[in-house]
């Protein structure tokens, strides 16, 4: 009955916990002390809440994996190196091309760049404004003495103000609004190739492929909801529309740990992961002693015996060497080797 609980990940477990009390203290600093906490968006903080604790969680249990976790402590090995400069450059620029701007996924297809740019762009920018909102750093108050003039405050600080019946002021009370469309648009783009490519028809799963956009769509369109209602219906269905929108919102939050989008966290990673190739490039690459054509980096190689040492496995080879030391190609050569020996040994080739 208590195995669940023998078996969790202490270490991670023990992480989670610490980042939820973080969230819930950094809520209430920034609000400054609860006074800028809007009571009514509680749904959405506990949502908040949840999603930390199971995202950390996950994140610390895959920061366990040993591979994970060579490329972890190397990513940060050479950023703080002597050639910092070089490497925070590179972090910058990989930062902008590949999580701002999604460009990694360009070569796939310039549909499904837009796809995953819409969704992406419109998910953190929503993410940005719901957790400012929902954690009270941030909030909109009538300038004191007029009629036509609002602030903006963050943490306590005006930091802007803006008139009414302005460009400014659509942007700002409207950029939910601007985002669910992108995010909607996304995911009409990423769906349609789920209803037409063959190959993701026959391998997708609905909960980890299909639920994930669902949800995001409820969110969006109960958000759009929202504005609709009172945009031109006088707020007759607000009261509906909050709640829904709320627990499309919350729903959506505590899924991600579980979820095809906890890559989102994941995604950094991937610049340490270049990082990693970079560096690698510049030590040498490894040449395969059968074909002697190079195929990957002398440190990967080197990092992969450690690691697979470290996990209990024998490698080597009746010769002393690793298999590790040969390219895909390699590896097929010396098995084909292996059959051809074992039919010589046994007296026939056929059979």
């Amino acid at each position: 009955m208590f195995s669940i609980f023998t078996n969790i990940n202490k270490k991670a477990f023990f992480n989670a916990i610490i980042a939820t009390f973080v969230v819930i203290a950094i809520t209430v600093i920034g609000s400054l002390n609860l006074q800028n906490f809007d009571a009514a968006l509680i749904i959405y903080f506990f949502g908040t809440i949840s999603m930390t604790f199971g995202v950390v969680y996950h994140h610390s249990v895959w920061k366990q994996r040993p591979a994970t976790q060579k490329y972890w402590k190397r990513t940060w090995e050479f950023i703080f190196s002597k050639d910092y400069p070089i490497y925070m450059k590179e972090v910058i620029r990989l930062s902008v091309r590949n999580i701002l701007f999604q460009r990694f996924i360009m070569p796939r297809g310039r549909m499904r760049w837009l796809g995953h740019f819409l969704l992406a762009t419109g998910c953190l920018i929503s993410f940005g404004v719901t957790f400012g909102l929902t954690f009270g750093w941030m909030h909109f108050t009538l300038k004191a003495g007029t009629t036509d003039m609002y602030e903006t405050h963050m943490m306590g600080i005006t930091v802007m103000t803006f008139p009414l019946n302005t460009v400014m002021a659509l942007i700002l009370f409207h950029i939910l609004v601007w985002t669910a469309i992108m995010v909607i648009i996304g995911c009409l783009i990423m769906m349609h190739r789920r209803f037409v490519d063959e190959g993701l028809i026959a391998t997708q799963w609905f909960e980890r492929d299909w639920l994930p956009l669902i949800l995001l769509v409820a969110v969006s369109v109960t958000g759009l909801g929202i504005w609709f209602d009172y945009s031109y219906l006088e707020g007759k269905m607000s009261q509906f529309m909050a709640i829904t929108h709320a627990i499309t919102v919350a729903m959506f939050l505590m899924w991600i740990p579980f979820g095809k989008f906890f890559h989102i966290f994941q995604r950094p990673a991937q610049v340490g992961a270049n990082i990693y190739k970079i560096e690698g490039k510049r030590r040498g690459m490894q040449t395969c002693p059968h074909t002697g054509d190079e195929y990957t980096t002398s440190m990967h190689i080197e990092d992969l015996k450690e690691i697979t040492q470290e996990m209990g496995f024998d490698l080597e080879n009746e010769e002393g060497k690793s298999y590790l030391d040969f390219s895909p190609e390699g590896k097929r050569a010396m098995l084909a080797k292996a059959h051809l020996k074992a039919r010589q040994e046994s007296g026939t080739y056929f059979g």
